[in-house]
């Protein structure tokens, strides 16, 4: 127990800059810092990511869809470099407004679709083309259970571990221990 045990306000205000290695990539503010437009490539497909676990997944999925013969899986990787903060950017704002990778513009629809978080996209591309996404309604069902919990689950207790035991300014034992 700490000689000075953090109270937590009644109302929570962003007064100070809250460190760490990874304190630029967040904000408690909404909407975008600064204009700059995204790329856009020859695919219908544009995806804009960074090679993070949540970044990957749609990758892989996206490999293994071309990989069975999907053509128009065929896609645009893009750059956003998180660090830098190209999350804010008014153009990736507008296709993801929580301003979190990874995120796809799909572009065979007219008007484009805009699908963010990893889970929505992953979903949205299993049912686009058809594949890795049983009709059968038990199977459906365990299959979605498994994304869910991918999405919800595995990474709060996996991300909350290595935030609070590598990369958190401050040691604290009882977030270490609750993450474990």
């Amino acid at each position: 127990m700490s000689k000075h045990p953090y109270v937590p306000p009644k109302v929570w205000r962003n007064d100070a800059a809250s460190g760490g290695q990874f304190a630029s990539i967040n904000r408690p503010i909404a909407g975008p810092t600064h204009d700059k437009d995204l790329p856009v490539g020859k695919h219908p497909l544009q995806l804009y990511s960074l090679a993070t676990p949540n970044g990957v997944k749609v990758t892989i999925l996206l490999e293994e869809l071309l990989a069975l013969g999907h053509s128009g899986a065929e896609y645009d990787a893009w750059l956003i470099r998180i660090g830098d903060g190209d999350q804010f950017s008014s153009g990736f704002v507008e296709v993801n407004p929580n301003s979190k990778i990874p995120a796809l513009l799909d572009r065979s629809a007219e008007p484009p679709v805009r699908v963010f978080e990893s889970g929505s996209i992953l979903l949205h591309l299993a049912e686009k083309f058809g594949a890795f996404l049983p009709k059968a309604p038990a199977a459906r069902t365990e299959t979605l259970n498994w994304l869910f919990w991918q999405m919800g689950a595995a990474p709060y207790l996996g991300g909350g571990f290595g935030h609070f035991y590598v990369y958190a300014p401050d040691k604290i034992e009882y977030a270490i221990n609750r993450f474990t």
